[in-house]
Formats: C-alpha cells, sequence, structure tokens
C-alpha cells in the first residue's frame, strides 16, 4: 500500500512532538493581574543608552515581562548595532504614535504601551484585573502554543491582538566606533525576534489559539519565549506571559 510522505511526515511530527512534551513539559500560565510589559528602545550608537541597559538588566526577577528592542537609526554614526531591526523601529513609531509623541528617542522605556520618560529604579507590580487569560505551553525544540481567552466582562474593546518575542541574556560588545567608541557594552533581554500574532474580535469568553515558531536558542544565552496580548488602539496590555524553558 502507497503511503503519501506528507502522512509520514506528520507522523513523525506528530510522534516527536508526543516525545517532548513527554519528556520536558514545559508551560506557564498567566495569573489573575496583568503582568507588567516594560519595553526599552536602546541603541549601542547611543550615548545615553548604557545607564538604561543596565536598569533594564537590575529588572531579572521582577516577574515583569522585559524587552529590549534595539533600533539602527544611530548606526550612521558609525557603529552598526547587531541587534537592531527595521521592524523594531517600526514598532517604536507605532508606540509613539499611541502616545502622541513628535519623534522617537532612545533610551525610551515603554510600561504597558504608555511612555515612560522616569524609568528607573524598579515600577510597581501590576494589581490591575487581567482581562485575558494565557496558557503558554512548549510543543517542540522551537514550537509553542498559547490558548488565550478574553475576560468577557471585562472587555472594553472590539478586538484585541497580540504579539510574541523571543529574549536572552548575556549579549555583550565592544563598540570600536561612534559615541561609545571603547565602551564594552552588556545587554539582558534582546530582543532576537518579534513576530504579530494578529488581531482578534472579541467574542465573549471564546478562546483563540496562537502558534509560533521560533528562530533557534542561541547557545550559552537563557532566552525567554513572551507573548503580549494588548488593546490594538491603546496599545494596553491586557495580559502577558514569559516562559523559560530549558534548552
Amino acid at each position: 500500500m502507497f503511503i503519501p510522505s506528507s502522512w509520514i511526515a506528520a507522523a513523525l511530527l506528530t510522534a516527536s512532538c508526543g516525545a517532548f512534551a513527554a519528556q520536558n513539559t514545559c508551560s506557564a500560565a498567566s495569573g489573575p493581574a496583568v503582568t507588567p510589559v516594560m519595553e526599552l528602545y536602546t541603541s549601542e550608537g547611543c550615548s545615553s543608552c548604557p545607564p538604561a541597559d543596565r536598569w533594564l538588566s537590575s529588572l531579572k526577577g521582577s516577574g515583569m515581562v522585559v524587552q529590549a528592542f534595539h533600533v539602527g537609526y544611530w548606526d550612521y554614526i558609525g557603529w552598526v548595532d547587531r541587534f537592531a531591526a527595521p521592524a523594531y523601529t517600526r514598532r517604536q513609531h507605532e508606540v509613539a504614535a499611541r502616545n502622541g509623541l513628535r519623534s522617537v528617542y532612545t533610551p525610551q522605556a515603554v510600561l504597558n504601551g504608555k511612555d515612560l520618560p522616569a524609568w528607573g529604579p524598579r515600577p510597581p507590580g501590576g494589581k490591575e484585573p487581567a482581562r485575558a487569560a494565557i496558557v503558554l505551553t512548549q510543543l517542540g525544540a522551537d514550537q509553542f502554543e498559547a490558548v488565550v481567552t478574553p475576560v468577557a466582562e471585562r472587555q472594553l474593546s472590539p478586538s484585541w491582538a497580540a504579539y510574541w518575542t523571543i529574549t536572552e541574556h548575556g549579549h555583550n560588545s565592544k563598540v570600536q566606533a561612534g559615541e561609545n567608541a571603547g565602551a564594552f557594552l552588556k545587554h539582558d533581554f534582546v530582543v532576537r525576534q518579534y513576530t504579530q500574532a494578529g488581531e482578534y474580535p472579541n467574542q465573549g469568553a471564546t478562546p483563540q489559539k496562537l502558534v509560533f515558531r521560533s528562530i533557534a536558542a542561541t547557545p550559552g544565552h537563557e532566552r525567554q519565549v513572551n507573548l503580549v496580548v494588548f488593546d490594538p488602539k491603546t496599545g494596553k496590555t491586557l495580559q502577558a506571559v514569559s516562559l523559560q524553558c530549558p534548552v
């Protein structure tokens, strides 16, 4: 009997995911309050950014979802930030528009979608009731699934949106040119991947499944898989979760 190769591939994938789940179950669930989301827009070509980078590192263990988006619009000064991506700059412009800002800048801290010009030392923990519940599970080496369930009685908008990030700790650079020439910079929570997960209508407490395939983990660097659910009009965090699994 002829068996299509696509069936074999699907069976092997199912078997491998099942074996992975049996041996390496890794998941995280959000709590009743909104998990705060801190974003830092930074650049290795910005002389005022290293203090903000060090401050961001101090947020380890805070229970927040923390993300360092490196932008590349200072690269022309002489040093190209290898962690920057055009998508991160576009995101910063979106944040600026929602906050009514005339321009973007670095270092810029953003807490739950709101510009935070007076960042530090450590923002207070979240106490606002969550407007969504998230269960995030690793299915395979670089495969993840999330189930997002809106809290029907707390919905204020007709829709919600979400995005994924991969963040990593322990990166560093010896800067050879530009404003930080000669400096040895250390970075945590570095965004290595940013993927929008779409916008969905609020339909009571109907759960929505989201799937994500990440880039491979960088050896020697702890990584976190983050999912942020937010109001697409205001950028306000509705709920977020961060998952760190053994590599």
